[in-house]
């Protein structure tokens, strides 16, 4: 690359140089994760509150059709899940779609989308956090008939002090972070087998007082009424992409990461539909609609079992447990990606040499997201996980056709079918669900995004690896 490209803010920084920064004494993770261990991380990230509340929320829509949804949900989530196996298998380093889009597109859309990941991750954190402190709050009223105080159970705005329970499970989740990447994987692997046991005996029991009756009519809002669903449903699958933060610490990255992500999402689909399909026939979908726990409904009143309550609540807290392992997860990899570029202060991309993890950053969001989470009132600001999120995954499928053009030499572990034809789609499907957040969801955006580019502007441009003064070409492997 000309001296001249390299100092625009459109120069791309090939994958070649992008692996290379990879093997950078003190800056580099330690690859010690497997397939098993790489899709745990993705049932972790996708499996949480959402199957818990979110067919309460979408069956007074769908009603029985709730089936049919969740495979809709699950099919546009997929053109993106293909995406991001390519480009995973392609350059395994961190930083996703951050990553990919410095390779494809340039470093100011890379700077844009990293900066847009890490408040995505962040909120979603925050966010998950604080219903962990509900949840455990249900569970302790359940089975020891107490329950914490307001005071330090809620936070400012919401009748509370500070939520103590937030600030607990971040912190303590950052320390596992920090002690190393194994003992975390290994850690979320016995929470998803968790829950998903908590979710088999849901099923199990569900069984019991199936009624095929209870699916007509299929369509009680005609196919519209699916489709409506299907867009609620969609965020209960947000999280495969946390999969591929983990590009540089996979063992055989061009086979696993493929596996890990397209396998999470398909395991998940299957899941959430065998889920509905219980749910329904356990207990007609009016006497679903709009309950917060509807799992728990279903049990108690469906099968007639009073301890529902209890399991569900159990199920739910070791879900959002692995939600905040792995989503935490992924954002110190996208700051410590970013900070290695440059974009952000070195001192963020230093590796611990004895537990192989970016130690400060990872202390560092540990301790400003659990802050966010004790003090600020979440409320619609959480919305922007949604936008962030997708304009994440629209950039990664048009990344696939970019670097397809571009890059066709590259080695590619994984190839998407149908190019360009399946990451359009997939591009398609996101813009299309970006129009129906509210508009003050894209002022939040805008507004965050600025912010941004003043940071790029200020610090992130000038500091840049690509052009600090004296530094050489980035170097194409053999």
């Amino acid at each position: 690359m000309a001296a001249d490209e390299r100092r625009g803010i459109w120069a791309t920084k090939p994958a070649e140089s992008l692996i290379a920064d990879t093997r950078v004494e003190g800056r580099s993770l330690r690859r010690a994760v497997g397939a098993l261990d790489l899709t745990a991380l993705g049932l972790g990230a996708i499996i949480g509150t959402g199957i818990f509340v979110v067919i309460g929320e979408a069956i007074d829509d769908s009603g029985p059709s709730i089936v049919l949804a969740f495979a809709l949900a699950g099919l546009t989530c997929a053109f993106s899940a293909l995406a991001f196996a390519e480009l995973a298998s392609t350059i395994p380093v961190a930083g996703s779609a951050y990553t990919y889009s410095y390779a494809t597109m340039g470093e100011l859309i890379a700077w844009i989308i990293g900066w847009d990941l890490l408040l995505e991750y962040g909120l979603a954190v925050a966010g998950v956090s604080v219903g962990w402190g509900q949840y455990l709050n249900e569970l302790l009223d359940s089975l020891f008939d107490v329950s914490l105080p307001d005071a330090i159970a809620s936070p400012p705005g919401e009748g509370g002090v500070v939520n103590v329970p937030a600030v607990t499970v971040v912190l303590a989740i950052g320390a596992l972070l920090i002690a190393g990447v194994k003992e975390s994987a290994r850690t979320n692997t016995v929470m998803v087998v968790t829950k998903l046991l908590v979710l088999a005996l849901f099923v199990g029991v569900g069984l019991t007082a199936f009624d095929s009756g209870n699916f007509h009519p299929f369509f009680p809002n005609g196919v519209s009424g699916a489709v409506t669903a299907a867009s609620v449903i969609f965020f209960a699958y947000i999280g495969f992409d946390a999969v591929s933060t983990s590009g540089e610490e996979a063992r055989r990255p061009s086979r696993d990461l493929p596996i890990a992500i397209v396998g999470s999402l398909l395991i998940a689909t299957v899941i959430y539909m065998t889920v509905a399909i219980v749910s329904v026939g356990a207990l007609p979908y009016t006497d679903l609609a709009g309950k917060p726990a509807p799992l728990a409904t279903v049990i108690e009143e469906g099968a007639g079992i009073s301890w529902g309550a209890s399991v569900i609540s159990l199920g739910a807290l070791v879900a959002i447990t692995s939600v905040v392992l792995t989503i935490l997860y992924g954002n110190t990899r996208i700051m410590f990606a970013m900070a290695r570029d440059g974009l952000l202060p070195r001192f963020f991309s230093v590796v611990s040499p004895r537990r192989g993890t970016p130690v400060r950053v990872t202390a560092t969001l540990a301790l400003l997201i659990s802050v966010l989470a004790a003090l600020v009132p979440l409320g619609g600001i959480v919305e922007l996980v949604n936008i962030g999120t997708l304009s994440a995954f629209f950039l990664v499928n048009i990344g696939v056709i970019v670097l397809r053009r571009r890059r066709p030499d590259l080695e590619r572990g994984f190839r998407v079918p149908l190019v360009p034809f399946f990451p359009l789609v997939g591009a398609g499907l996101c813009i299309y669900l970006m129009t129906r957040l509210p508009p003050v969801t894209w002022l939040r955006f805008v507004i965050w995004l600025v912010i941004g580019l003043a940071v790029y502007a200020s610090y992130g441009y000038s500091h840049s690896s690509l052009r600090r003064v004296g530094a050489a070409p980035p170097v194409r492997l053999k």
